[in-house]
């Protein structure tokens, strides 16, 4: 009877890791999609926005982990073994929440491209917001990769106690770029096509324009 109520608890506690791993590892929820794909069709208008209403060269300050680009998605990918997207899907939030408060801010009230910031902002807090609710909270709560919690260290730092040398320049246009080319990326799911498949993790696939 021992060696059966023994066997029955392993056989529990295995069944029980099998049910959470597909939480810890699963795919993008299929709730996500229609907030994102909101988002992405506000991207659309990014050039108009933030490339026309700018003077030529414009840059504003930020820090350097907030130029995330489809190359650091990449690298991390390879520097942590068995790296789980949902740990790059909360950087990727943590990353643009700080760069559309950025882009926000340095533009007067009276901006052209106020408004359309503003409604970008509110459509991103949207799917942040699904994201959340999307998960269990302990999910939120879990220990990050070393490399990752790097990352996020800087990002949540106070301004005022990061060192000049981690600040960088870009413009308003290349970080909405690096905003929508990571969603993709790290969303596929939700933008992927069975009648025409793309790597939007590939830097080579922007370059061609679509």
């Amino acid at each position: 009877m021992v060696q059966l109520s023994t066997s029955v608890y392993l056989l529990g506690g295995l069944l029980g890791l099998f049910l959470l791993s597909p939480v810890l590892m699963a795919p993008t929820p299929g709730s996500m999609c229609t907030p994102l794909r909101t988002l992405n069709n506000s991207l659309g208008h990014r050039r108009r926005y933030m490339k026309h209403n700018f003077p030529i060269n414009y840059t504003i300050r930020v820090h350097h982990k907030e130029i995330f680009k489809l190359s650091d998605i990449n690298r991390m990918r390879l520097q942590v073994k068995g790296l789980d997207e949902l740990v790059l899907h909360r950087l990727w939030f943590q990353v643009n929440q700080g760069v559309l408060k950025k882009i926000i801010r340095v533009m007067p009230e009276r901006h052209p491209s106020r408004p359309y910031t503003t409604e970008l902002e509110r459509r991103f807090r949207d799917a942040e917001g699904v994201f959340v609710q999307s998960h269990p909270a302990e999910v939120f709560q879990q220990e990050l990769p070393e490399t990752i919690q790097d990352t996020w260290d800087h990002l949540t730092e106070e301004p005022d106690r990061v060192p000049e040398s981690s600040w960088g320049f870009a413009s308003p246009k290349s970080l909405l770029d690096n905003f929508c080319h990571t969603m993709h990326c790290l969303f596929s799911e939700c933008f992927a096509s069975t009648e025409d498949p793309r790597d939007y993790c590939s830097v080579s696939h922007w370059r061609k324009g679509r």
